[in-house]
């Protein structure tokens, strides 16, 4: 009555757990290629955005540059006092001037960089101009809809 019973695995099954390691193996393997791309993909984007706000950033500058050499050319034509109508004649006609403040945008692609600057009172060696607003905005696709 005492019987002892034996497990067997015979040669399929250590087959079967190589397979099943290979596979397992290759599910992972798959998973980190597909990782890698996603990740590849949103560098990729990442740095053409950085791309985009940097180009608008020196642009506005030149732009600043450019119009603060206006605002000294009309100084040095209309004197301290009457300069601002003298600049709010030859501003470019993309740019707005209200009191004090010249304000204009630039778009590259998707984005844009709202701008403003504030007048100085007008005295030759200080600082013409000042930044006021210099505000990035993006516009995105609605994917839900």
């Amino acid at each position: 009555m005492n019987r002892k019973s034996r497990i067997s695995f015979g040669p399929g099954a250590s087959s079967l757990i190589l397979i099943m390691v290979v596979l397992s193996m290759s599910i992972v393997g798959v998973l980190s290629l597909l990782s890698a791309n996603n990740d590849n993909k949103l560098s990729l984007r990442s740095a053409e955005m950085t791309k985009t706000v940097y180009e608008l950033n020196a642009r506005a500058e030149r732009r600043l540059a450019e119009l603060d050499a206006l605002a000294a050319e009309c100084i040095s034509e209309a004197g301290e006092d009457g300069y601002r109508e003298l600049l709010r004649e030859k501003l470019p006609s993309d740019m707005q001037m209200e009191e004090d403040r010249i304000s204009w945008e630039e778009t590259e692609g998707n984005r844009s960089l709202d701008l403003s600057v504030k007048l100085s009172d007008g005295e030759a060696d200080s600082d013409r101009l000042s930044w006021v607003t210099h505000r990035l905005t993006a516009v995105t696709e609605d994917i839900w809809n």
